[in-house]
């Protein structure tokens, strides 16, 4: 069993939902961020760290906002996972980057440097579930959960091969769009994520557009995890209280 099944077996047998949260490794500086997802660690139940790329599919103005500082800054995919292999986090790390940064260092190198840097699963946004093989194959040679997404959009043929192929669990999206804090979710998000998870028997964690403890409450009551992205950069860019609200979030998961 991986890392990441584990974490959500464990917490299932404590009623609760894993808390996912991310940062853009780079975002305000490197140093600063690797800072900032150790205090991320403290209360999550598993990091997703985000390579920056410049041409993003699924980024909201957010994300892309914080990207682009960490671009500018010269952050490239083997300096994060340098800095991640130092890291003393016992969490889950979960990376996410698109293809091109993949391509650039070589795919197997960057399986074997992900390996180094103990990360657990790989979300790669923009790969076509038709076009996965050789990443799937790598992501078993070297123990990394290849982990796909599902959106509104997806048909339940799809959801079931993408359900097949993911490991680890499989993310949904819950909007169709891009990642960004929202007010308000759509009112068919819970029925989607219970037709995700009758049809793919994995866990399934919902992202995109969650900002707030009301929603991370009301979702958990079906999801097994909520990913909470924009939202934190947010709160590191506002200088707001970062560990009052990762505690309010995950007291959020919590159900009954």
């Amino acid at each position: 069993m991986s890392k990441i099944s584990e974490v959500f077996e464990s917490l299932s047998k404590k009623n609760e939902a894993a808390l996912i949260t991310y940062l853009t490794a780079g975002y305000p500086t490197l140093d600063a961020s690797l800072n900032y997802i150790k205090t991320l660690a403290q209360y999550s139940d598993m990091i997703e760290i985000g390579v920056p790329f410049s041409d993003p599919i699924a980024d909201g103005k957010t994300i892309q906002f914080s990207s682009q500082i960490a671009l500018k800054s010269g952050v490239n995919l083997v300096e994060i996972l340098k800095r991640v292999a130092g890291l003393d986090i016992k969490k889950p790390i979960i990376l996410l980057s698109y293809l091109n940064p993949l391509i650039a260092l070589g795919i197997e190198e960057s399986f074997r440097k992900m390996q180094k840097a103990r990360i657990a699963g790989l979300i790669v946004p923009d790969l076509v579930i038709e076009e996965s093989e050789l990443l799937k194959e790598l992501a078993l040679k070297y123990s990394i959960d290849l982990i796909h997404l599902v959106a509104p959009t997806s048909d339940k043929k799809r959801i079931k091969l993408i359900g097949e192929a993911t490991k680890g669990f499989i993310y949904c999206v819950s909007v169709t769009g891009t990642t960004g804090v929202r007010k308000k979710l759509p009112y068919k998000l819970l029925s989607f994520i219970s037709l995700v998870k009758s049809i793919v028997q994995k866990p399934v964690a919902v992202g995109f557009g969650i900002s707030h403890p009301g929603q991370i409450k009301k979702l958990s009551k079906v999801a097994d995890g909520i990913i909470i992205g924009s939202r934190i950069i947010e709160i590191i860019r506002n200088r707001e209280d970062l560990n009052f609200h990762l505690k309010r979030f995950k007291q959020a998961t919590m159900r009954g």
